[in-house]
């Protein structure tokens, strides 16, 4: 029987036989070893009003990566506390790195559109043995073997491997495309590394789609997500820099239109750049700057990874069975 299906910030994964097959196993096993070391565990933040003597001192939520120089990478969600009706990012978390060395990391910034959270630790306070990773130059295919490491349910750093699934996907949790793993993942590693075969960062692990059981079975799944890293790679260095990173915005909400046996993307509704443009309800989208517009997921990584803020683009419609150019000036998210 079908159970519910849920979608869960994820974090974590567990220990898997590694199933990449690579030509000289002492040296991945040398790649993974340093991924392990350039993992940390984001510290649940103690409760000044818990008085319990059975209260666990060491409590990890999450999941970072040590990027080099101090910074500390890891989501947004891993980090942020409830507050009063809003959200709080705290100024200050505690890390704890593989070799049980705890650090204070700073605050550098956030950035809620890609779920991610960039800390600093001082030099003098950085745990030894840490190993900084680096960004992959190039994405990962379908069916690329990758591994990640983490602290699933509070426990690591465990390591899972798997490959890439569908690396065009949306959840309502995030607004950017995702990478979709066929990889072992629990609640506890948002913000861990996705890893290719030579150690370097293609991703960065954000949810889980579970299948909802008991309320006693813990959140783990094979069906994981990550944000992809050419995008998490832009937003640190903006961070780092200290200027602020926006992605475009065109302002159209989306609706499917069948025509014939052919379904088509069509706008439901106009607002902000869109609207000043001219797009009307019922208008549908044929291309933007000749490239083929197929799914709203596809608009939407168009938008988000090949233009910028400002920047005015070209979407051809079919509007009362004839086509039409519109121009459109983006703004900015």
């Amino acid at each position: 029987m079908l159970k519910t299906i849920a979608i869960c910030l994820a974090s974590g994964i567990y220990l898997l036989t590694p199933s990449l097959l690579l030509a000289n196993a002492s040296d991945f096993a040398e790649i993974v070893e340093e991924a392990k070391h350039g993992t940390v565990g984001i510290l649940k933040q103690a409760d000044a009003q818990s008085t319990s003597p059975d209260r666990n001192p060491l409590s990890v939520r999450g999941s970072g990566i040590y990027l080099g120089d101090g910074y500390i990478l890891t989501a947004r969600h891993a980090t942020k506390l409830p507050g009063s009706g809003a959200t709080i990012d705290p100024s200050h978390i505690s890390v704890i790195s593989s070799t049980l060395k705890e650090a204070s990391a700073t605050l550098i910034g956030v950035n809620q559109f890609l779920d991610v959270a960039l800390y600093h630790i001082p030099q003098e306070m950085l745990p030894h043995g840490l190993s900084a990773r680096t960004f992959s130059q190039v994405e990962p295919l379908p069916g690329e073997q990758v591994f990640t490491v983490g602290y699933p349910l509070g426990w690591g750093p465990a390591i899972s491997y798997g490959y890439i699934g569908n690396p065009h996907t949306f959840l309502q949790t995030i607004q950017s495309r995702l990478l979709q793993v066929d990889l072992s993942a629990c609640s506890g590693n948002s913000g861990g590394g996705l890893f290719n075969t030579q150690g370097e960062i293609v991703g960065l692990v954000h949810a889980i789609i579970q299948t909802e059981t008991t309320r006693e079975e813990r959140r783990c799944s094979r069906f994981a997500f990550a944000v992809p890293g050419p995008l998490v790679h832009k937003i640190v260095t903006a961070l780092i820099q200290g200027k602020p990173f926006h992605f475009s915005k065109l302002g159209l909400q989306l609706t499917s239109v069948k025509i014939g046996q052919q379904w088509h993307m069509a706008v439901a509704q106009a607002t902000g750049p869109a609207r000043r443009a001219g797009f009307k309800k019922g208008d549908i989208l044929l291309s933007i700057d000749n490239e083929p517009v197929d799914s709203a997921s596809q608009l939407k990584t168009y938008l988000i990874e090949q233009t910028r803020p400002f920047q005015p683009v070209s979407i051809r419609i079919l509007r009362d069975h004839k086509e039409k150019l519109i121009r459109v000036i983006l703004g900015k998210a």
